[in-house]
């Protein structure tokens, strides 16, 4: 799977963790490897003249999607194998707006990468042919946003105590070896 990211905002961020977190819900979405997505952070007013230019609102957003094929999600709920298909789809563009998002996070009390999570979630859910105009859609995509969003969290919380055990078990491997000079008293002390 091919996921390519562009930071074009002022704004620092974990471009990994985004791409980690596309890639997550793009997995368990059941999309195909060959899929290819693009994710692009943009500056306030960039998103302000997208937001006019393709939905007819004013002032910037947090996130838009831009669907480019049309992705066969009868399939992929109907149980076809959608991992090992064997045709790429360019998925689309998710453009995020790191600034707006960063006052949307602040409000709801998390971090601004929670926030970027949430939103990248939404964009793959969005090029996946999900919508919120109605009540029941959004009901759907929300409940499954949060349900993919709590499994990448716990996910990435075992992946994160896995490297820290590795990386502890290393400095005390790494410490054992260097106090062994080359004597065969296998007792790691020159006499």
């Amino acid at each position: 799977m091919s996921i390519e990211i562009a930071n074009e905002s002022t704004v620092e961020v974990q471009e990994t963790d985004i791409v980690s977190v596309a890639r997550f819900a793009l997995d368990r979405m059941s999309v195909s490897q060959l899929a290819e997505l693009s994710i692009v952070l943009v500056d306030l007013d960039v998103m302000a003249d997208l937001h006019e230019r393709w939905m007819d609102l004013e002032g910037p957003t947090d996130v838009m999607a831009f669907p480019m094929d049309e992705y066969d999600s009868e399939r992929a709920s109907s149980g076809g194998d959608t991992t090992t298909d064997s045709t790429a789809a360019m998925l689309g563009d998710i453009v995020l707006c790191p600034a707006f998002a960063k006052d949307q996070a602040r409000k709801a009390g998390h971090s601004l990468a929670d926030e970027l999570f949430l939103l990248t979630v939404h964009g793959v859910l969005h090029l996946l042919g999900y919508d919120h105009a109605e009540p029941e859609e959004e009901r759907e995509m929300f409940a499954l946003q949060n349900r993919i969003l709590v499994d990448f969290r716990q996910a990435k919380s075992e992946a994160d105590r896995a490297a820290q055990q590795r990386d502890a078990d290393s400095r005390v491997l790494g410490a054992v070896g260097l106090d062994s000079p080359d004597d065969n008293t296998g007792h790691g002390r020159s006499n």
